[in-house]
């Protein structure tokens, strides 16, 4: 499954390879990005090779992460899309944009596609999309992408900011249509 590739309209989901730590370094230390999702440290060049490696290693098969390209150029990264905490057919989906690509619902066909693809591949039946209240482009993206709201988690998670801030959570299930 490590060298899975998924398209989308003007999309390509690929694996994560060595090459894109450069670009990584540029988005994580892009202050939206690094808002909305933060790393869990400082953000230097051995930092970003070593999440592109974690994001690649697919072994414990808790998480299924791949890069945002663009077709005609796959080494141009456009964002990131992940399924994370894969256990007993739920997950969690994750995603972001580099600041070039927003806008042009690049997220949004990055997260159905994948979704669908893990309906379908993986047998999931509920995944689960957070984002931060006060991140209305993130809001925008579940809807667009089939995630109903299912309500606020308060004060759930710390950002970037080191504040912790109330959370929408979405919801996709395998029912849904």
């Amino acid at each position: 499954m490590e060298h899975l590739e998924l398209t989308a309209p003007g999309l390509l989901l690929r694996p994560w390879r060595e090459e894109d730590a450069p670009a990584v370094l540029a988005a994580l230390r892009e202050p939206a990005i690094a808002q909305w999702n933060p790393p869990a440290g400082p953000v230097d060049r051995e930092a970003a090779l070593a999440w592109v490696r974690r994001r690649a290693d697919w072994s414990a098969g808790d998480h299924v992460s791949l890069a945002v390209a663009d077709p005609a150029d796959p080494a141009r990264l456009l964002g990131s899309v992940s399924l994370f905490r894969i256990h007993d057919r739920n997950a969690s989906i994750g995603y972001w944009t580099v600041a070039a690509a927003r806008g042009r619902g690049i997220a949004s066909r990055a997260v159905v596609r994948l979704t669908g693809w893990a309906f379908a591949a993986l047998g999931l039946h509920r995944i689960e999309l957070c984002h931060a209240v006060a991140n209305p482009a993130s809001c925008r993206v579940a809807q667009r992408a089939g995630y109903l709201a299912e309500g606020t988690l308060r004060e759930s998670y710390r950002y970037g900011d080191g504040r912790r801030y109330d959370e929408h959570l979405h919801a996709r299930l395998a029912t849904d249509r």
